[in-house]
């Protein structure tokens, strides 16, 4: 599967008054890299947003902004104690009647107590941030992922293409190849015949032996069968499921490997002019290479 690493994905949620948008950008990177700009609420879920980014981005500079709010309803974070209320209203009537002080014991006398009006459970309202938030980043970052597909099938379509074309060069080289041994061969009779006209002279078996030695260095089956390997497990990667990114570089640095050998044992000007070609076509499949997740 070819998935582009550049892309921009966005969601919006509203839930049980709470509303956050959650903004995410991706651009090429070896590894997965994740910068994430977090309300301060939830500055501690940062290592919590990076394996929900992890869970669907593999590669990529992946960065992340969550703005979050609250709609007022009214409510106050504080609750009643009502049982330190009690305990504390009959400590002081105690202590009224203890030193015969006539007044009574008043609200405002209990609210010097902190333990009468405590914050409510925090942890709760944090759960209910956290899961709007993490919903939101899964909607964002499954936009993003839509993105980088309709961009990873075209950069396919562009690398499908040429690497096509490379294996119809390999076999219109295969097919030269062959076609210059028996060249070569009455190349080399030609030119010894030429330097000893008493053919008596020449050594036959020494001859053949540098026909086959010659014939040898000529050959290339054994690189163009290894060429179309690999350019069929390219082809198959890029079909695959899971990200192809990390393996189509190293199948590109095989191909390249095969098509330097060839350049290197032939000695056809058409050979090498395919070579170039190749060569060529391998330059631009690496680039959009550093594309692809």
């Amino acid at each position: 599967m070819v998935l582009s690493m550049t892309g921009y994905g966005r969601a919006e949620l509203s839930r049980s008054g709470i509303s956050c948008s959650v903004e995410v950008r991706s651009v090429n990177s070896r590894f997965l890299e994740v910068v994430s700009r977090l309300p301060r609420s939830l500055s501690h879920r940062e290592s919590d947003v990076k394996e929900v980014v992890r869970s669907r981005v593999s590669r990529g500079k992946i960065s992340l902004s969550v703005t979050l709010e609250k709609e007022p309803n009214g409510d106050i974070p504080l609750s009643v104690n009502a049982a330190a209320a009690r305990s504390y209203y009959k400590l002081l009537n105690q202590l009224r009647k203890a030193v015969r002080i006539r007044e009574q014991v008043k609200l405002e006398h209990l609210l010097k107590f902190s333990e009468v009006l405590e914050a409510t459970d925090a942890e709760e309202s944090d759960e209910a941030e956290w899961e709007a938030v993490r919903t939101a980043i899964g909607k964002a970052l499954d936009d993003l992922n839509a993105m980088r597909g309709k961009e990873g099938g075209e950069l396919a379509l562009d690398l499908e293409q040429r690497v096509r074309w490379m294996g119809e060069a390999v076999d219109k080289i295969d097919e030269l190849s062959r076609q210059r041994i028996p060249e070569e061969r009455k190349r080399l009779q030609e030119r010894v015949a030429e330097l000893l006209a008493d053919k008596s002279v020449v050594d036959q078996n020494r001859l053949e032996l540098e026909v086959i030695l010659l014939a040898e260095r000529l050959d290339v089956t054994e690189e163009c069968v290894r060429f179309r390997s690999h350019t069929k497990f390219f082809l198959e990667a890029m079909k695959g499921e899971e990200s192809a990114g990390r393996k189509l570089n190293f199948l590109v640095q095989e191909i390249n490997r095969e098509a330097n050998t060839i350049g290197s044992k032939s000695n056809d000007a058409e050979i090498a002019h395919l070579v170039v070609r190749m060569k060529e076509e391998l330059e631009k499949v690496r680039e959009q290479l550093q594309n692809i997740e």
